[in-house]
């Protein structure tokens, strides 16, 4: 697989975009005013309770309280009467056995607010490095899923027990990218990690509450440790100062990349001559073209995300239920890819066109797990419902890419619908004779859009009339230009 790693950088924001085979996979924005806080830890001060919820809220010095659940509060940060199973998840104990309000402790992010809602904690704290992530409060050993070889995973597996109670305890998780890589690297990483656990530590006994202990790498960093693989050609960067910054990291912590690392200096930007800008525009709209004719329409919702598939222009060649099985599985290709680049997670409800043959029901599901096995993020598939529908879900940890680039519409405020005139008129109406009844007034004056004043003096001209004959006052006009369709304003004279 040819992959390519973008990074353009300017002073307000950092972008990264994963492309493999010319075809842009993925893309991650940080902007100065607004970092990700994924991976940091901060003092935390348990400001609220929630037995029926089995969960607390916890300030940490973020703009909302964050959000705790039982679940994921570690051994270390309970009672030490209360028990707890080996991987130190809590089993069956009440939050309010666990924490109480008042009550400080360490905290990680696992997931950035998104909405209304406040950040996700957790207290079993894991620090990741180029080879392996550190779990301190962990005394087991773990092995990426990705690795298929089953003697190389029992090397790493030897290596880093082998290793880990001399370089200070706790456990590890045997990231993809250790594949292959020496003894020393990986005990230079244990060391790595340890002494950073260690200036934790130190700095979360002295630290408030809602003081921010440790603070994740910047994105163009982070990408260098998370992203790169064996299959990743080079990365290319178009600042000079971040290239060198880059380089240094690499040098010091992912050698065997340095050579990969490359400053581009042309003029044109870097993101143009891969038309990810192109393909970026393209992830924002609401409705995304297949090959064959077919289309996708995503919509994104609070409660969840949903797609249709539908046909459109393609009629196939051979039967309707032959034409149905290739829009649907190209449909799930598609709809793998844009999960991935859009980021969409949570619950996402997908509806096929309607297949009665159960094989091509079967093959299209396979078809969508299979491009979602290498898609970052952990997906859960049901089958085909009754009413032919696929429910899945994928874990969010950061928000979607419409989230992070756009807002509200502010004339419709996201509802992607306005009223029409004609609804607006009568409106006015009814508004008109409500206002009537309560007050008394010489004349009314309304303030409304052009459209909505073009309508009731032409077509409505004569409901116009009635209506000033009802009330027996007088009706006068005035075009507000800044109004929207559906604003308007009853002025008594």
């Amino acid at each position: 697989m040819n992959g390519e790693i973008l990074i353009n950088v300017t002073p307000q924001e950092t972008r990264v975009a994963m492309v493999e085979n010319g075809v842009l996979q993925e893309v991650f924005v940080e902007r100065a005013r607004q970092r990700g806080i994924v991976g940091n830890l901060y003092q935390g001060r348990v400001c609220r309770v929630l037995p029926g919820m089995e969960a607390a809220f916890v300030e940490a010095g973020l703009s909302r309280t964050a959000f705790l659940h039982v679940s994921d509060i570690a051994v270390a940060n309970a009672e030490p009467e209360v028990g707890a199973s080996s991987d130190g998840v809590r089993r069956g104990e009440s939050i309010a056995h666990l924490l109480h309000e008042g009550q400080e402790l360490l905290v990680q992010v696992t997931k950035d607010p998104i909405g209304s809602k406040g950040a996700r904690l957790t207290s079993h704290i894991s620090i990741p490095s180029r080879y392996l992530v550190f779990m301190p409060e962990m005394n087991n050993v773990g092995i990426s899923q990705r690795i298929e070889d089953e003697a190389e995973r029992q090397r790493l597996r030897e290596l880093v027990l082998q290793w880990g109670d001399h370089e200070g305890g706790g456990g590890y998780i045997v990231r993809t990218a250790a594949e292959g890589a020496s003894a020393d690297a990986l005990r230079a990483d244990m060391r790595f990690l340890q002494k950073l656990w260690a200036s934790i530590v130190e700095r979360g006994r002295t630290a408030n509450a809602g003081i921010l202990v440790h603070e994740d790498l910047p994105l163009a960093l982070r990408s260098l440790r998370d992203l790169v693989g064996g299959d990743t050609e080079r990365i290319r960067i178009d600042s000079r100062e971040t290239y060198q910054r880059v380089r240094e990291f690499a040098a010091a912590f992912i050698p065997e990349v340095v050579e990969r690392i490359e400053y581009y200096p042309g003029e044109r930007p870097i993101f143009d001559l891969y038309s990810v800008e192109d393909e970026i525009q393209r992830a924002l709209e609401r409705k995304v073209k297949l090959k064959s004719g077919g289309y996708l329409v995503i919509d994104q919702t609070e409660a969840m995300t949903t797609i249709d598939v539908n046909t459109g222009g393609y009629v196939g060649h051979t039967t309707l239920e032959e034409t149905i099985f290739k829009t649907n599985l190209e449909a799930a290709q598609a709809i793998a890819h844009h999960l991935r680049l859009r980021n969409l997670g949570g619950i996402i409800i997908l509806d096929f066109i309607d297949m009665t043959d159960e094989e091509h029901k079967r093959q299209v599901l396979r078809a969508l797990e299979t491009r979602l096995e290498n898609n970052g993020s952990k997906c859960h598939i049901g089958e085909v419902s009754a009413l032919g529908l696929v429910e899945m879900t994928r874990k969010r940890t950061r928000e979607s890419l419409e989230h992070v680039l756009c807002e509200p519409c502010p004339t419709c405020n996201g509802k992607g619908q306005l009223k029409t005139a004609e609804t607006v008129c009568y409106e006015v109406f009814r508004e008109i004779l409500r206002a009537a009844r309560q007050f008394e007034a010489r004349q009314f004056l309304v303030l409304a859009p052009q459209e909505v004043v073009d309508l009731l003096l032409d077509e409505e001209s004569t409901s116009l009339a009635e209506l000033e004959a009802f009330i027996g006052k007088p009706i006068k006009f005035q075009v507000e230009q800044l109004y929207t369709q559906e604003q308007f304003d009853v002025v008594l004279m």
